[in-house]
Parts: structure tokens; C-alpha cells; sequence
């Protein structure tokens, strides 16, 4: 999928740093992730949440707040409501060189600052919580033996995941005048909340407290077996594939979905971005991913084309099977093909390779050895193989 690197000003004149990562069509509509306490916008679970959003057709911007990452200024000087008004820079900047955000999406601390931005930014009409806090003043403990320090002198440096941080009065003040009570009362987009049960820097009982002090539509999904950070790829890949199943319902007033396109019984659509390997694939009613794998330089978010191609002699093996022991009414319980592929010398031109497809077929369920037979015959006879065993010819032109 396609992306920018983006500097924008927030409100108190600092540079800060974005990356707007868009789907390989035009957006159906934008989204702002803001990151964790202290984390920055490379966390992987925040770039595979981003991506798996963009195969849905949302563009979504993931930033670093003030004194974090590549983004200008001190931490020591920044606070809660400093993440607040980044957020709303952000959504500002969206509108004015992309379109308004409709979407916020927030891990931990970040969860606590959209659901406060929300009521600033009014496109937004659904918001995401990962990990979230029930108040902002939860980030206290990681400096508790600090707390006294920081009160007498002004502020004291704190090491927060191994890296050292000065944390100033101003911060605590600020964190502990935040009610997220009153805050939760006056959202009134779409809230979905995600925690996991074995979160141990945001135990679950914080989600619990947001969802009851919600309203409606509101949302809870448990990921379970999950840490904090989804340092699991799976884990993120799930986050990002459960926001986009759910927002659809709730960002009413955005463009057309890639899900809407329709194409003719036959005709496929493959479209790829300005850069990267990531395409999305319309066929008829359906939509996927097609992909290299990170080692080629891709991103892994789908089948290569070749996984597709022997998909294609898989599935048809499998469903002519399927046909004829129907037509046959043979008892087939099942069919598993296993197919490779892989390019060896040609025994007739050294110096040139073939092509080589390799299956391997299961049959459930026919027991007749000779009825198992002929069925390992009709599989040479599905359309896609025909196709691909013989002489084939492909016409390009350039479209308009």
C-alpha cells in the first residue's frame, strides 16, 4: 500500500512527524492512530493495524506526539492535554489537505486522548480504544517511587521501558485534573473497546469501567491471550481486521467502499499502488489480497501470485472431483490437494526451464480402488488445468 511521509505543525509551532499510509484505491474514508505512552508511530502492532485497515479502504495517519520519535520538541514539556491538542492538529491538517478524519483510533494512553479529542473533531464518528486507561492519571504508577521527587523538585527523570524520560509537576497536575467519567458521558460517537484479559500494565477492570460508563452504540472485544503492546503480529492483524469489519457500519458518510465495486462473472480487477507489492483483487462479489513476502520486499498481507495461480488448479481439482462423483453419486467424503511448484532443466533444451506442477491428491471416502482411479483421471480434465497444460495465448492492450 502506498505511503507519505508527512511533517505537520501542531498548535505550539513544532514539527511533527506522520506517516499517511493509503489503500491501493481511492480512500473511503480517514483515520488518526495515536500511539502509546512513550511509544512512537513505528510500533509494529501500530504499522500492521494501519495496513490491515488500508485493505478495507481506509487511510489512516499514524503520528508521533510532541518531544517522541521524529517529532519536534520536550518531552518534559509536554503533557496530556499537549497529546489532546496534537491529535486535533492532526485531524486539522487531514482536513485541510486530505478530508476531515471520521475514525480515531487509540493504543493506551493514545485510547484515553481520542475519546477526549473526539469531542473537538466533529466528523469523527467512530472512535477504537486498545489497551486504554480508564483516566489518564493511570500512567502515574510508572513513576510512583518518583512521585515525591518530581513534587519537590520540579520533575525527575523516570526510565519508562528502559528509556529515561523527565517527567515534570505540570504532567501529574495535568493527568489528574483529566475526568474521563464526564468525558465518556459526552461522546457520542461509536465507541468499540479492546483489552486483553492478560494485560498487566492496563489490567482489564479499565475496560469494564469505560464500557459502563459509555453509551451506546458501544463495543467490547477480548483478545485474549494478548499483551499489551500486540507485540504478536496476529494479534494486531486481528485488531486491524475487527475495526474494519465494525467501522463500516458506523462511518456512514463514507465514499464508496471497495466492497461496493462489482465486476462481470469472469473479469477480475487488480489494482496496486504507487508503491509497494500489496494489490487488491475484485472479482465479481468478492475482494482480497494479493502480496509478496517480506523477504522479497513485500508486506505478507496476502497470497503471491503464484499462491493464487496454484489456488486456482486446487480449488478447480477439488470441485470437478466433487461434480463428477456427484454426477456418479459415489460417496466422497472430502478432497485435499497439496500442490507445489518449481522450475527444473529442460530435458529437451539444457540450457531453458519448464515449469513444473506438482499435486498431490487426497480422496475421502471412495473406498473402490478402481472408482479412485478414474477420479485421479477426471482431475487431469479440470478446466484450470486444461488451461494451464495447454497452448495458451495472452492479449494486453493499454486500457483508456
Amino acid at each position: 500500500m502506498p505511503s507519505k511521509k508527512i511533517t505537520l505543525q501542531n498548535n505550539r509551532g513544532y514539527s511533527l512527524s506522520a506517516k499517511l499510509e493509503l489503500p491501493a484505491t481511492k480512500p473511503r474514508a480517514f483515520a488518526i492512530f495515536a500511539h502509546c505512552f512513550t511509544c512512537t508511530k513505528n510500533l509494529s502492532a501500530v504499522r500492521n493495524i494501519a495496513k490491515t485497515l488500508n485493505l478495507a479502504g481506509f487511510g489512516v495517519l499514524r503520528f508521533d506526539f510532541t518531544g517522541l520519535g521524529d517529532s519536534e520538541g520536550d518531552f518534559s514539556d509536554t503533557n496530556f492535554t499537549s497529546n489532546v491538542e496534537d491529535l486535533i492538529s492532526v485531524s486539522e491538517f487531514l482536513a485541510q489537505e486530505y478530508e476531515a478524519p471520521k475514525l480515531l483510533i487509540g493504543h493506551s494512553l493514545g485510547g484515553a486522548a481520542v475519546l477526549f479529542a473526539s469531542l473537538e473533531i466533529p466528523t469523527v464518528e467512530a472512535i477504537a480504544t486498545i489497551g486504554a486507561p480508564f483516566g489518564p492519571d493511570h500512567v502515574q504508577h510508572l513513576f510512583d517511587r518518583h512521585i515525591e521527587e518530581i513534587e519537590q523538585e520540579g520533575s525527575a527523570e523516570v526510565k519508562i521501558g528502559g528509556r529515561p524520560f523527565r517527567v515534570k509537576r505540570q504532567f501529574l497536575d495535568d493527568i489528574n485534573n483529566k475526568n474521563i467519567s464526564e468525558t465518556l458521558e459526552s461522546v457520542d460517537k461509536a465507541l468499540l473497546i479492546f483489552h486483553s484479559p492478560q494485560d498487566m500494565t492496563v489490567t482489564i477492570d479499565n475496560a469494564k469501567k469505560m464500557y459502563q460508563a459509555a453509551r451506546h452504540p458501544k463495543s467490547f472485544v477480548s483478545l485474549d491471550g494478548a499483551d499489551h503492546l500486540l507485540t504478536e503480529r496476529k494479534d494486531s492483524i486481528y485488531v486491524g481486521k475487527v475495526i474494519a469489519a465494525w467501522a463500516t457500519r458506523y462511518v456512514h458518510h463514507a465514499d464508496q467502499s471497495p466492497y461496493d465495486d462489482k465486476y462481470d462473472f469472469g473479469q477480475v480487477k487488480v489494482t496496486l499502488g504507487p508503491t509497494g507489492f500489496t494489490s487488491q483483487v475484485n472479482t465479481g462479489e468478492h475482494i482480497f489480497i494479493a502480496d509478496e513476502p517480506t523477504a522479497l520486499g513485500g508486506d505478507d498481507l496476502g497470497p503471491t501470485p503464484y499462491d493464487l495461480l496454484l489456488s486456482s488448479l486446487g480449488t478447480c481439482t477439488a470441485m470437478t472431483l466433487r461434480m463428477y462423483a456427484n454426477r456418479k453419486e459415489w460417496p466422497l467424503d472430502g478432497v485435499e490437494v497439496v500442490l507445489n511448484h518449481r522450475k527444473e532443466a529442460d530435458p529437451e533444451n539444457s540450457k531453458q526451464k519448464i515449469d513444473v506442477i506438482e499435486r498431490s491428491i487426497k480422496i475421502k471416502g471412495v473406498q473402490d480402488e478402481d472408482k479412485v482411479k478414474r477420479l485421479l483421471q477426471i482431475a487431469d480434465k479440470c478446466p484450470v488445468h486444461k488451461t494451464l497444460s495447454s497452448q495458451n495465448k495472452i492479449v494486453t492492450h493499454l486500457s483508456d
